[in-house]
């Protein structure tokens, strides 16, 4: 009997559940909130604080997304600018701007998503003179749930590599929350 059950209710789960609908020439854009991780190859613990940032993305297929996310964060709140001996790798803050293309795997309501990207990194603040630009790349992973057609929730990590200088800052990692509004459908 109980498998007579779990199997109603499996074939009900797929035939109601509403469909994601994610296609091509579909926008969306949205906002992100959430942590950052920034590790210094000199110090011994990693700068951990806060982020925020916008997204959007452009269906250019079922399966790919144009996609551009751009994203402050506070990484570290004092860093000793008048010890001589400490090294000018550590900023307070870091800005990103990153565009690439995302797999998306449309999987009624919930929509997982994973993404490479690249852009450019400011890091500024604490014991860095100026700004320090800096290329990089992204690999992001998401899962998203449509709400309805016009609004998404969602979750993301993205783990950045800031080059040339992978050695100096061997990772900057984020996770972040994500809210999104969807029109083009």
């Amino acid at each position: 009997m109980s498998r007579g059950v779990a199997l109603a209710l499996a074939v009900a789960s797929l035939v109601l559940a509403a469909p994601a609908r994610a296609v091509e020439r579909e926008h969306a854009l949205g906002v992100n909130a959430g942590g950052a991780i920034l590790m210094v190859a000199d110090k011994s613990s990693p700068d951990i604080g806060g982020s925020v940032g916008v997204h959007y993305t452009y269906g250019l297929s079922d399966a790919f997304n144009l996609v551009a996310d751009a994203g402050w964060s506070l990484v570290a709140l004092n860093e000793k600018l008048t010890d001589p001996t400490t090294p000018h790798t550590r900023p307070t803050n870091l800005t990103n701007a990153d565009v690439g293309v995302a797999y998306v795997l449309d999987v009624l309501q919930w929509v997982p998503w994973g993404a490479l990207e690249a852009g450019g990194y400011a890091l500024q603040g604490g014991t860095i003179d100026g700004v320090k630009l800096l290329p990089g790349v992204a690999i992001a992973v998401g899962l998203d749930y449509r709400l309805n057609r016009s609004w998404a929730i969602g979750v993301t990590a993205r783990e950045h590599l800031l080059i040339p200088d992978t050695s100096t800052y061997p990772s900057f990692l984020q996770g972040l929350v994500r809210f999104q509004y969807v029109w083009g459908w």
